[in-house]
């Protein structure tokens, strides 16, 4: 059985004995069920020697100049670009995603890497000169030191993307903790960054569960903890490490609108609607799981997304033509199942039903086939919970209005589309609706590099939303030097305070 190993110190380690012997976990292929590596998980000690390298090499690495850190981050752009199959081929085998999914989560993480490449003109400060007689004024970014990006199964090679180029860009040094699903790509990083020249200790992996994230919140050395994942873990991960006096920023879960008026292209929204609810069998945080149907406009577009349903390919990721593959765990398909079964006994009306859905000659993988629900109420756990799958809903709205209350009141903000023809009326939704990301007719309104990720409400903790300018800001903290230079006119004692003259 093949071994993950973690990353530490520039070389992979299967980590120290921990109470007489290393703990593992199973990782396995979603679209047959079978076992195919096993990941040590971390223990108190691991999560010191990982930390301590960080912070080792933190005190070279901070001092390298912007052209050195630059020289590194392109050689690891190229390196990625190249590695783009191999990393799509690992993502599926281990996630479950398509191979062409695969690839456009890599392609998206390089546009972070490509926004850290210009890290030069991202952090500079200011200088004011004479702010008082021959003394002036300039502000620096400077890194904070070992920081920490705890990532979830879904985007395993997107989201630590997200987090390290730029925070090393900045002159952090990192310790990833990806999900224990799918680690092995977080792995294949580290020898990417290695192979581009980035120093021994400056990007880690460590592999594990509760015990390796709560080492990693409550470790003195840790200055910074971004994460991606669901809310109630967010919560937790917000509050115990801003308890620790870390900087934080967790992002949570997402119940994402996409809001269909009685004017818009009813053909594009539903295959909006179709690619956005079911790409990845819905395991995307910015997947659409409520579209909205304006007016009379409901049964006309619930007949477009049903007739589309059909013709989803269900198979393995890999496998050619496929458009969907399974999802992330047997638990987790229990758990899906769990909720359609919840929301026909509410009294929603099952248009489609993907629980019976299997593939030929890999019944024992997990598959949740596309589901519809139509009719769906407020008060449903398929509308109010976020069930992170191929489950569709849709709410029927009488206005405008009523579908932007709802919007609003949703204790989820993280990303909203609304499809419609009318630029007025869009221009005043993008103003008015009360979340984070923003489509108009975009179904997945994902920002790009130079922009932030980021939602509101229950979908965000901490004030600073990831990667663009204000990744640069989160992993970095300001500085204000005033200076003045010996003068033979600046002598003697003044004991006033001092006055900008």
């Amino acid at each position: 059985m093949r071994t993950v190993p973690h990353w530490i110190d520039g070389k992979p380690t299967e980590g120290a004995v921990d109470a007489g012997e290393v703990r593992t976990g199973p990782v396995y292929d979603p679209s047959s069920g079978e076992q195919i590596a096993a990941v040590p998980f971390a223990g108190a000690a691991d999560v010191d020697t990982a930390v301590a390298a960080a912070k080792a090499a933190f005190k070279t690495w901070r001092r390298s100049s912007l052209a050195q850190r630059t020289r590194v981050l392109f050689a690891f752009r190229e390196l990625l670009d190249r590695h783009t199959d191999e990393l799509a081929r690992i993502i599926s085998r281990e996630h479950g995603k398509t191979v062409p999914d695969a690839k456009g989560e890599v392609a998206r993480g390089l546009e972070i890497v490509e926004f850290a490449c210009g890290i030069g003109e991202h952090i500079k400060g200011d200088q004011s000169p004479n702010v008082s007689t021959g003394v002036d004024s300039f502000s620096v970014r400077q890194p904070l030191g070992v920081v920490a990006g705890i990532t979830p199964f879904n985007f395993p090679v997107m989201v630590p993307l997200w987090m390290a180029p730029i925070a090393i860009a900045c002159g952090n040094t990192f310790v990833l903790k990806p999900s224990e699903k799918d680690p092995s790509a977080g792995v294949r990083l580290a020898e990417l960054w290695a192979e581009a020249g980035l120093p021994d200790g400056v990007f880690n992996v460590l592999h594990g569960d509760k015990v390796a994230v709560d080492g990693l919140l409550n470790h003195p050395d840790v200055a910074a903890v971004s994460f991606v994942g669901s809310t109630p873990i967010a919560k937790y991960i917000h509050q115990t490490a801003s308890a620790n006096g870390k900087r934080v920023q967790a992002l949570g879960g997402a119940k994402n609108h996409m809001v269909v008026l009685p004017d818009a292209d009813l053909d594009l929204a539903a295959d909006a609607a179709v690619s956005a609810g079911y790409g990845a069998a819905g395991e995307r945080c910015m997947a659409v799981s409520v579209v909205v149907a304006v007016g009379a406009v409901a049964d006309e577009l619930v007949g477009k997304i049903a007739s589309r349903i059909p013709s989803v390919k269900v198979a393995p990721g890999d496998a050619a033509g496929a458009e969907m593959g399974p999802v992330i765990s047997a638990q987790h398909r229990d758990k899906i199942k769990s909720y359609i079964d919840q929301g026909e006994a509410a009294g929603a009306t099952l248009v489609a039903d993907g629980r019976a859905v299997s593939v030929e000659g890999r019944e024992n993988g997990y598959w949740v086939g596309p589901t519809l629900f139509d009719n769906v109420g407020k008060d449903m756990s398929i509308y109010t919970d976020e069930i992170f799958g191929p489950v569709l809903s849709v709410v029927r709205a009488e206005t405008y209005d009523d579908a932007l209350e709802l919007v609003n009141s949703n204790p989820y903000a993280n990303g909203v589309a609304l499809f419609t023809c009318d630029g007025g009326v869009a221009r005043q939704f993008g103003l008015d609706v009360e979340v984070g990301m923003v489509g108009i007719n975009v179904p997945i309104p994902v920002p790009v590099a130079t922009y932030s990720f980021g939602g509101w409400r229950n979908s965000l903790f901490g004030d600073v939303h990831m990667y663009g300018a204000e990744g640069v800001r989160f992993w970095t903290r300001g500085k204000v030097v005033t200076t003045r230079w010996p003068d033979p006119s600046h002598r003697g004692v003044d004991l006033g305070f001092p006055q900008n003259k």
